[in-house]
């Protein structure tokens, strides 16, 4: 699909961007506005959910974390107000966890940074069986050790303690695994 080619989105194209990466943000609303799609950008949580409140869009792209909060928040707030909007959360930070909590609040999928506005535009309107294709390049075992814990994290509120018992592992090494970026 090239940039510029419009695609089908039915009679409402408004789009929420709620991201914290301001150059990103702007980036990726270009990219949406030639595909068709009539893109709002926020870059807080606060913002996102005003205009969730205020003008609930049909589609919209969610960023996980955001300096003032969850993105998760935004999604639950625009789910309230716009039960048929189709929403994909995007994370930095992959945790099959939070994606899990993305999509049982509503999310319609999820997907890691970084995406570019083909990955987003195909899980915005996939439909039904209609899934987008697997990744050409499927997590390491690294990355698989990675995810688990912080499964396991987010599954135990966050608490180290409780989660390197549950692993059976010195909490120090938890704590230094956790502080690290995650492995391609």
């Amino acid at each position: 699909m090239s940039d510029d080619e419009n695609i089908e989105l039915g009679p409402d194209p408004s789009l929420l961007l709620v991201d914290d990466d301001a150059p990103f943000l702007m980036r990726l609303a270009r990219a949406m506005e030639k595909r068709g799609f009539k893109p709002e950008t926020a870059e807080t949580v606060a913002a996102g959910k005003a205009i969730a409140h205020a003008r609930p869009p049909a589609y919209a792209v969610v960023d996980l974390r955001l300096e003032d909060g969850n993105g998760l928040d935004v999604v639950e707030a625009l789910r309230e107000r716009r039960p048929d909007a189709r929403i994909v959360v995007l994370t930095g930070y992959g945790a099959i966890a939070t994606a899990v909590a993305a999509v049982k609040i509503g999310a319609t999928d999820y997907l890691s940074k970084p995406a570019d506005a083909n990955d987003i535009t195909n899980a915005l309107l996939a439909r039904g069986d209609n899934l987008p294709p697997p990744p050409e390049n499927p997590m390491s075992a690294d990355r698989v050790r990675w995810e688990h814990i912080q499964r396991v994290y987010e599954l135990c509120d966050r608490n180290v303690s409780e989660t390197a018992r549950r692993l059976n592992m010195h909490r120090r090494t938890l704590q230094r695994i956790l502080a690290k970026r995650s492995p391609r």
